[in-house]
């Protein structure tokens, strides 16, 4: 699989816990939109924003020591465009969504996500 390579240590710890999913959902959020495919995963605006954040878990397997996930995405974005003086709007921001895959070295933390297109 190829994506960015990051480390989710707390979450290969939790995996087989109660506390899995959020320990997860926590990690993954905090990579923001810096480590995840958000920009990639726009469908109605321009520029991804992280602020809002917020991750679910839609899917997991695991293969030996490898853990295969399937994670959605919910973040806003903005259409960016005219920044005139006079233009009294503010952007807007538009509800986002994208799912990604990801796989989860159980041994060492080491994790691959990339943008799910199918």
């Amino acid at each position: 699989m190829t994506g960015n390579a990051m480390q989710l240590i707390e979450s290969a710890k939790a995996w087989n816990s109660e506390a899995f999913e959020s320990v997860l959902k926590r990690e993954v959020a905090a990579l923001g939109k810096a480590r995840l495919p958000l920009q990639q995963g726009l469908a109605h605006s321009s520029y991804a924003l992280d602020d809002n954040l917020r991750i679910v878990l839609l899917d997991r397997s695991q293969r030996g020591r490898t853990v295969r996930l399937r994670l959605g995405a919910f973040y806003s974005g903005i259409i960016a465009g005219c920044n005139c003086a006079d233009d009294p709007s503010p952007p807007d921001e538009i509800t986002e969504y994208c799912e990604m895959q990801m796989e989860l070295d159980l041994d060492s933390g080491d994790a691959c996500i990339a943008l799910r297109e199918d």
